[in-house]
């Protein structure tokens, strides 16, 4: 198969991206966006945010929706994903990387599914009301009122994301949850041991039950650190896939485009207030810092993604799966229960 080959199967694939968190005040990361031919992406608008300003996050979005009306568009269906595809738009899943915007009312939950928000995670690295996060010592597992919320996800079609939550907890979401869930961004510890990424026995589980794992490009979460290349970044793919199959595989680079640093001292704060929180080192420099694998820095470089897969011997079936074939069916069991 030519490179010509490889780039007719990414022009043709539905592309989604399992995890983007750019700064979305940016218009070049629109541009990028559309220059990777993105179909859709799960954009994070809340980390840490409460109730009230992740509302006003959300009505940011609708803004954007009519300022770059011909550029972007909300993706609230799969058939809207499928409409993004055949108008050329970037299509927005809106989501959450913490559950701190539903506060202590599972009512919010309708609230925000009503607003658009298709993607939630149960925590983000620390503890949060649902579900203890990765770096939480003590590893519980889902409180009454995270299991509560699981079951009201699931009556309403939210997808639950697991990427930065705890193994206790991880284990118990896919457990108690009638529908897929979903790893977004993270790879497997028994391809690189972090506390980010997931078990062996977790990523079996999920994948048993229909749910889908986006292995992430982050360096810090590949072998080779920050001397990471394209090819590194398909060795954790490679390895996802030996481990679950490539019908369960998709990709989360959890890209950061034109964020600040106010941003990384941000998400790197106890629960979004103390900076630096356990999980955060606070000498790094982030101006300094590799965060992507050489070839596959910003969205642009994501059709390097089907060639990549085409010489590692992916057919075009598989290669279209990993694009976001996989992602679509998933989300299509979980919002509508296709």
């Amino acid at each position: 198969m030519s490179k010509e080959d490889a780039r007719s199967i990414y022009d043709r694939a539905i592309v989604i991206d399992g995890l983007n968190v750019s700064n979305w005040n940016s218009p070049g990361v629109f541009e990028s966006l559309r220059n990777g031919r993105v179909t859709a992406m799960n954009a994070t608008i809340a980390t840490w945010e409460n109730y009230q300003e992740t509302l006003l996050e959300i009505q940011a979005w609708l803004g954007r929706y009519e300022t770059y009306e011909d550029l972007l568009m909300p993706i609230h269906s799969t058939s809207d994903i499928l409409r993004a595809k055949e108008t050329g738009r970037v299509g927005v899943i809106l989501g959450f990387q913490n559950a701190t915007p539903i506060e202590n009312d599972l009512g919010h939950l309708a609230v925000f599914h009503a607003l658009g928000v298709r993607i939630i995670q149960l925590s983000f690295h620390e503890r949060s009301l649902l579900a203890d996060g990765c770096y939480e010592s003590a590893n519980a597992g889902l409180s009454n009122f995270g299991r509560d919320a699981v079951r009201e996800m699931n009556r309403l079609g939210i997808l639950i994301d697991l990427s930065h939550v705890g193994e206790r907890s991880t284990m118990e979401a896919i457990e108690h949850s009638e529908k897929p869930v979903a790893v977004t961004h993270a790879n497997c510890k028994g391809y690189f041991d972090r506390p980010r990424n997931k078990t062996d026995e977790a990523v079996r589980l999920l994948a048993e039950r229909g749910g889908v794992v986006g292995a992430t490009a982050i360096c810090s979460f590949l072998k080779t650190q920050f001397e990471s290349t394209l090819d590194d970044y398909l060795d954790a793919i490679d390895d996802m896939v030996q481990r679950i199959g490539p019908d369960h595989v998709g990709f989360g680079i959890d890209f950061t485009q034109d964020q600040p640093e106010s941003f990384w001292r941000y998400i790197g704060s106890q629960q979004g207030t103390s900076y630096p929180a356990v999980f955060q080192d606070p000498n790094v420099k982030w101006e300094e810092y590799k965060l992507y694998p050489d070839d596959l820095t910003s969205p642009d470089e994501l059709p390097n993604l089907a060639s990549g897969l085409q010489r590692r011997g992916y057919s075009g079936e598989e290669i279209t799966g990993i694009l976001g074939g996989n992602w679509l069916r998933l989300f299509g069991e979980v919002w509508e229960g296709a």
